[in-house]
């Protein structure tokens, strides 16, 4: 499998997920700075997403997946031993919520708008307000959890990336002592820790 992703993009949940199952897994750079963007090799990247984001994943097959929650079911599908999403009945659909609450609520709603250098004030005074009711409501779901669910899922990778960028954006976590806590413990998780130290040594390298 190919990885098509940008450092500390939302594309280093699928590179996590790749660690906690050890998968087999070749990554591609994509330059998104570029104009027109490219991969690392210089191939143009809207030929593999005419979207122009990451992360896209090839499959064995040539394949391409789009979308993170769709590339992080199909990873945790493709290697069920690492036991990253139930394989059906309630606990999958929980799962599949928590990946739409993350991409939806934080991911576009939000950092999406906060991180865009484009965007006006007000729209990221929104999207600030908008991240404090979606903390508030993890924080009350984290209380006394380890993870979103029963053990560590692909939801849980995903939901650490927000985190992560909410730590770039500083962000007061203050009143978020569980979700803190949550970021805290996944941050020294082996297959985190390494995904995250590879991705910000890359990113500060092309700072």
């Amino acid at each position: 499998m190919d990885l098509y992703f940008s450092p500390m993009a939302c594309s280093m949940a699928t590179r996590i997920a790749a660690y906690e199952a050890g998968a087999p897994m070749t990554f591609i750079r994509v330059d998104t700075k570029a104009r027109p963007k490219r991969t690392q090799d210089g191939a143009p990247f809207l030929a593999i997403n005419p979207m122009g984001q990451v992360p896209v994943l090839r499959a064995e097959d040539g394949e391409l997946i789009y979308e993170n929650p769709v590339i992080l079911q199909y990873v945790a599908d493709r290697f069920p031993a690492a036991s990253l999403i139930a394989p059906d009945g309630p606990e999958r659909r929980r799962a599949q919520a928590w990946l739409g609450f993350v991409a939806s609520e934080l991911h576009a709603r939000t950092f999406g708008v906060l991180l865009a250098a484009s965007a006006p004030e007000d729209a990221k005074a929104l999207a600030r307000a908008s991240v404090a009711e979606r903390f508030a409501v993890l924080e009350a779901h984290l209380a006394g959890r380890e993870f979103l669910q029963d053990r560590f899922g692909v939801a849980d990778a995903y939901l650490f990336v927000m985190l992560v960028w909410a730590r770039y954006l500083e962000m007061d976590s203050a009143p978020y002592p569980a979700l803190s806590a949550y970021r805290d413990r996944l941050q020294v998780r082996p297959s985190v820790a390494r995904a995250l130290g590879e991705e910000f040594t890359l990113f500060k390298a092309a700072a």
